[in-house]
């Protein structure tokens, strides 16, 4: 049997001087660290949480399954002596981590982490940082229809577990009943902390490590975003979910039959990075088989990057691991999550809106977003002004207490300038204005979002804020209404990269091209802890959130259908599989475009928009095991001891043929050219897998950047045997 599939390789170049100018540009993006906290130990001495990392024991430690041995062998590190009462009432160590790497957190001095460094089997520390969250249709929109593709038969995720690091869950809620789901497989070891029979066969795991706990009471869901990155991972299927109305259907995450295991590691404040390992530490021994992880930090080396460790630990454990890209795009090399061996997703718009249309007194008319649409507002023409009319870039922006009286008026504000686009429209209505027209700045171009509004509004891209703004100022006595149309589904342009999707080409290893995919992450309707109340009369327990936080869970929940399918896939597998069969072009059929409605460039889309249906069915992968990584990281020059803190192994690149970063088996490549006088030929290799039929037969198609030259051997790859690899 002869099975002709494509197989394509992307070359991506980059010019030095330009990749300087994207670092200078990310350097000023809006989403940072968030400082490390710290106390006072009540003298001089200023202490906080340290990550410290050590040498795997050769001792007794090594070879002990107790837990209590291992944490002793990390007391010997701590100081000998108290410095003082106050520091006595808090215990030292906060979390010691076991599976995913080899150290611990502790609250410590620094003229403590300097004694520390002279011990023996020391090799880093460094503050503790405190990482940023990155905050219905969607199934259908992915091809994922009961009974029909990935989900045909019984394939819903059965089996598969997803362990969720978020802001906890709202257990009650019907995205997390457990109707048609089986129990939970053997090897499952975790707990549940809600109280009685809150957990099920959906919910089988509930921790709280926020705060540094691990027993810190219920992980209850105060903000919202677990519960909603859950659901969509992972939620079953509720019938007649909406909000306020709009988007109405059945809602189900992309895996409905597979078990969540949440482990709370954020509040409003952030993510503290020593529970994120101590939760991914847990996570693995507990048996998950998926890792969701909706948040990320600014790019810095992988070895001072906890979520990539703890995430090689989980691959090394055969646990695949979805982080979300970040949204500080559009700018470039602005990523979080870079490692290789995480999927980094971006985020792209469906084709659904909630469409409010902006009616001008000149007749024009200019399309926009609302989630509230409410029912009686009328059609007639009222005032319509300019929020920063008197000069002030606060009132520009609609901020808290900078307008003044705007009775009866439809007012125009500016989004940005570190006001909530919602908080835009509680100034406008605390001024008496009647309803609000929400502009794009430039940078965000024509991506607008369906927001719970508090009064009538409607989000309209740059192009048209840039007219509405002419024809406000052409006239004497501008006016305006906003035409509320409900939902509407079928935009050709889907998906769109969205603005704030991060974009490569990433800090940490410019050889690898990221982010990996995009997914749908622009206004997901998910479940929502509480009801969602925007002071009208309407109330929903669902809710429409942006970002590629959303974008990340709906990958986790399409990794665990994969897993379902194909138990012994690898991590590395199952990327491949996602990469290699994504789509490069929108429903009608042309290249995605990015929010300026031009085709976007490859650092926003890496390999393309997902296809779940597709990667079920990848016929070729490109594998990795977890020591493969071993000569890359070697050739990204890092000295033996960062590695043993990433790998958990004792390294001597000495003895290491390090590779490139493009020699790395990855589905993708990042190659950086000289200018035409300087260029080289470059030669790398790739090992394919062949997972489909025994008997097939791939012809080599080749889409050369311009001005590139490339060759490839061999040009037929033939096939006799299931899991026969070719290089």
């Amino acid at each position: 049997m002869e099975n002709k599939k494509f197989l394509a390789f992307q070359i991506i170049y980059l010019l030095g001087l330009s990749f300087v100018l994207y670092l200078s540009v990310a350097v000023a993006n809006e989403e940072a660290v968030l400082e490390p906290l710290a106390e006072t130990d009540g003298e001089q001495n200023t202490m906080q949480t340290y990550i410290v990392w050590v040498k795997k024991p050769v001792q007794k430690y090594f070879f002990s399954k107790s837990h209590e041995d291992l944490e002793s062998w990390y007391h010997t590190f701590l100081p000998t002596t108290i410095a003082s009462s106050n520091q006595l009432k808090k215990p030292r160590m906060v979390h010691a981590y076991r599976n995913v790497a080899t150290g611990f957190a502790a609250k410590l001095t620094p003229e403590e982490v300097k004694a520390m460094e002279k011990k023996e089997g020391f090799l880093s520390a460094h503050p503790e940082q405190i990482l940023p969250l990155h905050t219905t249709h969607s199934p259908n929109f992915l091809g994922l229809h009961q009974g029909l593709g990935v989900w045909k038969g019984s394939n819903y995720g059965e089996g598969v577990i997803i362990g969720v690091l978020d802001t906890g869950i709202s257990p009650d809620h019907p995205s997390f009943s457990d109707e048609g789901v089986a129990p939970p497989p053997a090897k499952w070891k975790g707990k549940c902390d809600f109280n009685g029979t809150v957990c099920n066969n959906k919910l089988i795991g509930a921790r709280n490590f926020q705060g540094g706990q691990t027993t810190g009471g219920p992980p209850v869901d105060d903000e919202g975003h677990g519960t909603h990155t859950s659901s969509t991972a992972a939620g079953n299927f509720v019938k007649g979910a909406n909000v306020f109305g709009m988007a109405n259907g059945t809602a189900s995450g992309m895996a409905p039959y597979a078990h969540l295991a949440i482990y709370k590691v954020c509040s409003e404040e952030g993510c503290a990075e020593g529970d994120i390992l101590a939760a991914l530490d847990t996570a693995v021994e507990d048996g998950v088989d998926v890792l969701s992880l909706s948040l990320g930090g600014a790019s810095v080396p992988f070895y001072a990057d906890g979520i990539a460790i703890g995430a090689f630990g989980a691959i090394q454990k055969g646990i695949f691991v979805s982080c979300s890209a970040g949204n500080s795009g559009p700018f470039y090399a602005s990523l979080a999550n870079e490692a290789p061996w995480i999927l980094t997703v971006g985020a792209s718009t469906i084709d659904r809106s909630i469409k409010a249309t902006a009616l001008l007194g000149n007749g024009a008319e200019y399309d926009g977003e609302s989630l509230f649409q409410p029912k009686d507002f009328s059609s007639k023409l009222l005032p319509l002004v300019y929020a920063g009319a008197n000069g002030k870039q606060s009132s520009a922006f609609c901020d808290a207490g900078s307008l003044g009286n705007v009775e009866g008026a439809i007012v125009l504000c500016e989004r940005g300038g570190g006001v909530g686009r919602i908080d835009k429209g509680v100034e406008v209505k605390r001024a008496g204005g009647a309803a609000m027209i929400l502009v794009n700045a430039e940078t965000d171009g024509d991506s607008t979002l369906a927001d719970p509004h508090v009064l009538p509004a409607t989000h309209v891209g740059y192009v048209a804020g840039v007219k509405i703004k002419a024809y406000l100022n052409s006239t004497s006595s501008p006016a305006a209404t906003i035409l509320f149309k409900g939902t509407v589904i079928g935009d050709g342009l889907a998906p769109k990269i969205t603005s704030f999707s991060s974009r490569g080409p990433s800090i940490a290893s410019t050889g690898i091209l990221k982010p990996d995919i995009i997914g749908p992450g622009v206004s997901i309707l998910a479940a929502w802890p509480v009801s969602v109340d925007n002071g009208t009369e309407g109330k929903a327990t669902f809710n429409m959130v942006s970002g590629t936080s959303m974008s990340c869970p709906h990958l986790s929940g399409i990794a665990a259908l994969l897993k379902s399918s194909h138990p012994d896939w690898s991590p590395a597998a199952i990327k491949s599989a996602i990469m290699t069969t994504a789509e490069v072009h929108n429903l009608e059929g042309k290249p995605i475009v990015d929010e300026t409605l031009k085709p976007a460039d490859i650092f926003a889309t890496g390999a393309g928009h997902v296809n779940p249906s597709k990667a079920n069915d990848p016929g070729l992968i490109y594998d990795t095991k977890p020591e493969d990584y071993i000569p890359y990281l070697c050739g990204l020059n890092y000295t033996d001891e960062q590695i043993q803190v990433i790998t958990q192994q004792r390294v001597n690149c000495s003895e290491v043929e390090a590779i490139p970063e493009a020699q790395l088996n990855y589905p993708s490549f990042s190659i950086i050219v000289g200018s035409s006088e300087d260029s080289r030929s470059q030669y790398y290799t790739r090992t394919v897998k062949n997972v489909g039929p025994a008997n097939s037969t791939y012809n080599l198609d080749l889409f050369v950047p311009q001005n590139m030259g490339m060759s490839v051997n061999p040009q037929v790859l033939k096939f006799t045997e299931v899991n026969q690899e070719i290089t």
